[in-house]
């Protein structure tokens, strides 16, 4: 690479800056210094390290409005959020996935939109979508039943959380190991010599819940075992506590049950416990998330740990290389893990 004072610096009292004069100085291509400025992480340390010295060296100001005249960019990316505002508020996952996303788009030209929208019947949402309003989305937890977000994806590029309910060849998704999560919950349980197994689901419209489900059935069944009982849920504590009554109801005897959320598992313990059941003597339970919920529950919830903030932030790096002209990876799988604590 160049060395900067090998190179004239221009006098910037008179004329800005140019991206062509910050790409020489740092001995770089000007996609390269594009590709920073914009945020992405498709780019060497050393470059990067050269980028920004150059900028700091020369006082690069990126001109905004410029960029975006010339190539008709917005600087707005949208998280498009499908599901009601009660959910939205109340689940911690979207807390941690918010984070992770605004940490790495406040560090690029980008500003972040949030869109919530449980169904969009009068295609208000999607149009702005389509409209040019946006450079690109960001969609989490989307529902088979989310059929406006594939005339999103024609439109713009589009970073799904999670894998996407009607997988294409042009989808890129950032997507959390559910299928070995639901396992380590089942093993723990078989582990604590917990035979009689239930699960209450997420929603099996969503690949979250049903890859939880399939680790559930996975690891009774290399165990020769079969589940007590499987009761449908929406990953909320009041659909955890109306399922756990169902499954109370029928008779069926369990000594361990794994909640496909931490929220769900909270509305448990209180029917559990109104129930007469004593968690873990009675029934033990591992729930699912690692959120604050784990911890302000007695006894303390033994969870699976998803990684929702650097969820976040992966899905932002992925859009920002898709926007900068990079090729980054379709699908990108992060680990769960277990965390023991008092409920198992």
């Amino acid at each position: 690479m160049t060395a900067l004072s090998e190179v004239a610096v221009p006098d910037t009292l008179h004329s800005p800056v140019t991206i062509e004069e910050v790409a020489a100085a740092a001995g770089v291509s000007r996609s390269t210094v594009s590709r920073v400025v914009n945020g992405s992480t498709a780019v060497s340390p050393a470059a990067l390290e050269a980028v920004r010295r150059a900028i700091d060296e020369l006082n690069y100001v990126p001109n905004r409005a410029a960029r975006s005249l010339a190539s008709r960019a917005t600087m707005a990316i949208a998280l498009v959020v499908p599901e009601d505002t009660t959910r939205f508020f109340g689940d911690p996952f979207f807390a941690a996935i918010v984070t992770g996303i605004n940490k790495r788009v406040s560090k690029s030209d980008y500003v972040l939109n949030l869109i919530i929208a449980s169904d969009d019947p009068n295609d208000k949402a999607t149009e702005y979508l389509r409209s040019g309003a946006v450079d690109g989305a960001i969609i989490v937890s989307h529902h088979t039943s989310d059929a406006f977000i594939d005339r999103i994806a024609a439109a713009v590029p589009v970073v799904y959380g999670g894998r996407p309910v009607r997988e294409r060849e042009r989808d890129y998704y950032v997507d959390v190991d559910n299928v070995e999560g639901g396992r380590l919950a089942t093993q723990h349980l078989l582990d604590q010599g917990r035979t009689r197994l239930a699960t209450i689901t997420g929603p099996t419209t969503m690949p979250g819940g049903i890859d939880r489900l399939t680790g559930f059935l996975e690891a009774l069944d290399a165990a020769g075992l079969a589940p007590v009982a499987v009761e449908d849920g929406d990953f909320t504590a009041a659909a955890g506590a109306a399922a756990v009554r169902r499954i109370l109801d029928s008779g069926a005897a369990f000594d361990g049950l794994f909640a496909a959320s931490d929220l769900m598992a909270r509305g448990i313990l209180v029917e559990l416990a109104r129930a007469g059941l004593r968690v873990p003597e009675d029934v033990a339970i591992v729930g699912y998330d690692d959120s604050p919920v784990a911890t302000s529950v007695s006894p303390t919830l033994t969870t699976v740990r998803q990684p929702s903030l650097q969820q976040g932030e992966v899905m932002a790096d992925v859009l920002l290389t898709l926007l900068a002209g990079g090729l980054p990876p379709r699908e990108t799988l992060l680990e769960t893990q277990l965390v023991v604590r008092e409920s198992a």
